[in-house]
């Protein structure tokens, strides 16, 4: 099977077969055009992955444009944050970085076209009148009492605007289209606003800023881009898109193709929620490990692989659904169950004395890295009479199910040896603090030589060797499959979104972690070192996912 036939196909790959053997297009130039007013979240990560995807299997070019048209809303740290998150989902754009403020001379330009042609003119109606007039879904507007001003007279009127001499909200500029129409955005839609505010990239040059609708396609035609895509809710907003292409003399005609945007069960992906949460402290900042932004996704322990593959698994309809958070887990659970080299680390610990282990002894004992890949190698275990398990781990008597470490029972320590329990010792509120036991000095890597087998298995490291290490527990921001449905956000917050264990006992290889780099914690779940407050002094590990999907459990699935 060739390379194209085994591409994943939807109608917008179809769109482009079609186009390119008809010989309507001899190329594909897509692009991706965030607004820098946020961090991008997981449903951006779907249309960079679809956007530059198309672009590479097609041998076409890929732009990053930052649709930067709302100053106010719009920060250079958003930029660079954007810029990031692409290059580390595995991209490249083609050329130079655009900003539709690099065109704002040329549409500047496109109105006074459309007004000298009497398509567009200056309204004085302020945003409440403007509603009024607009009409509603089932009635239709009317049109403004400044609709059949001259055309010389708007055109004074507009430069007037960009010279700054009208007050913010006093005037817009607006499209001469149809109030009668029964799309809402073909009813006049204001194309220009006065906004004095300083911009990033053009300073305080101008004072009058496009609206995205009218900027959006024009930007496209200036860059050449023959498929346009975006999600399902500008798909109403495709006639004003071609309205604009059609009345401005410019040779590119581009053309919108909509798909559905990405809902995933327990979060939200509205920005302005999003920003909520940031800014309520609810969360620690937008790349917070619980947040469904890329950063907060990277600094869990995803990885661009997983991602890529979810949007690959989720695909791309006209149909809106929403998408179980289960399937995204197992994209990175099945990187990391191939990829990520194995560690103990206790999180809960008590400890185990070996009563007949040589107090002076210290063993270093080879474990596998990855239980199936020999690739992956091998480290050093120190071992001694002295261990910390997990205090789970330990009962003084349990039923046939309990596969761990009970009185008078055997289990094996991962990687070394068979030990039996004989005795505990507790706290004064009865939780237990030290189990004794010994050890069968013949069982490294063999069974006894009485031929039992120990039927349970459990992690452990060395009391003396093993590194401090703060653990973050993460888990679901919110408890409701949809929280955006909800009155109230806030009310459907998971309480136990994020744990904190301060003083988890891990084994010594971790000191050697790398920001990001991810581990299987035996028996507890897939883990990396976090890229933001882990020193080589502090180690903090992020918890990335369970082992299995306990949610489902929960959810009855």
């Amino acid at each position: 099977m060739s390379e194209a036939e085994n591409r994943p196909t939807n109608f917008i790959r179809q769109i482009i077969d079609a186009d390119l053997a008809s010989g309507k297009h001899t190329g594909v130039q897509t692009r991706f055009p965030p607004e820098p007013n946020g961090f991008l979240h997981i449903g951006h990560a779907k249309s960079i992955c679809l956007n530059f995807g198309i672009a590479q299997d097609y041998q076409g070019l890929c732009n990053l444009r930052f649709d930067d048209t709302n100053p106010e809303k719009e920060d250079i740290d958003y930029v660079n944050s954007i810029q990031e998150d692409v290059k580390w989902l595995g991209f490249e754009w083609a050329g130079d970085i655009h900003y539709s403020s690099d065109y704002f001379d040329q549409l500047h330009g496109y109105a006074v076209e459309l007004i000298e042609k009497g398509l567009a003119y200056v309204c004085f109606l302020n945003g409440e009148e403007m509603r009024e007039y607009r009409g509603t879904l089932k009635q239709p507007g009317k049109n403004s009492p400044y609709r059949d001003t001259s055309v010389e007279e708007n055109l004074v009127l507009f430069e007037k605007m960009r010279k700054g001499e009208f007050k913010e909200g006093e005037c817009s500029l607006r499209a001469k289209i149809d109030m009668s129409s029964s799309f809402m955005c073909m009813r006049d839609p204001v194309i220009y606003r006065v906004k004095f505010a300083h911009h990033h990239q053009t300073g305080d040059k101008w004072c009058i800023y496009p609206m995205y609708d009218f900027t959006h396609c024009i930007s496209d035609a200036i860059e050449n881009i023959t498929h346009s895509l975006c999600t399902l809710e500008f798909q109403d907003n495709r006639r004003l898109y071609d309205w604009v292409i059609d009345n401005i003399s410019i040779e590119s005609q581009p053309r919108q193709y909509e798909f559905s945007r990405l809902n995933l069960e327990y979060t939200v992906m509205s920005k302005r929620k999003l920003n909520a949460l940031v800014e309520e402290n609810l969360v620690n900042g937008w790349d917070d490990p619980r947040m469904p932004t890329i950063a907060g996704f990277r600094r869990r322990g995803y990885t661009p692989g997983s991602i890529r593959e979810f949007a690959k698994r989720i695909g791309v309809t006209k149909m809106d659904n929403t998408v179980e958070m289960g399937v995204l887990e197992a994209c990175i659970r099945e990187d990391l169950n191939d990829n990520a080299p194995r560690a103990m680390a206790v999180l809960d610990p008590i400890k185990l004395v070996i009563e007949n282990y040589d107090e002076a002894k210290v063993e270093e004992l080879t474990v596998k890295n990855h239980p199936s890949d020999e690739s992956q190698g091998s480290r050093i275990v120190p071992f001694s009479k002295e261990l910390y398990i997990e205090a789970e781990d330990f009962r003084e008597e349990a039923n046939k199910k309990y596969k761990r470490l009970v009185l008078d029972k055997a289990v094996r320590l991962r990687g070394a040896y068979v030990v039996t329990a004989t005795r505990c010792d507790k706290d004064a509120d009865g939780n237990v603090t030290t189990v004794y036991c010994t050890y069968d000095d013949k069982t490294l890597g063999k069974n006894p030589e009485d031929g039992t087998k120990p039927k349970g298995v459990i992690h452990w490291v060395s009391a003396a060797q093993s590194i401090d290490a703060e653990v973050r527990l993460y888990d679901r921001l919110f408890n409701v499959e949809n929280p955006a449905a909800a009155e109230d956000f806030h009310s459907v917050m998971n309480p136990e979104s994020l744990t904190v264990i301060a003083k988890a006992k891990v084994e010594p290889y971790l000191a050697n972690a790398q920001p990001e780099q991810a581990f299987q914690f035996e028996r507890q779940g897939y883990f990396c070192l976090d890229n933001k407050d882990a020193t080589s002094e502090h180690l903090v590990f992020n918890r990335t996912v369970g082992l299995r999907d306990t949610w489902a459990k929960i959810a009855g699935k």
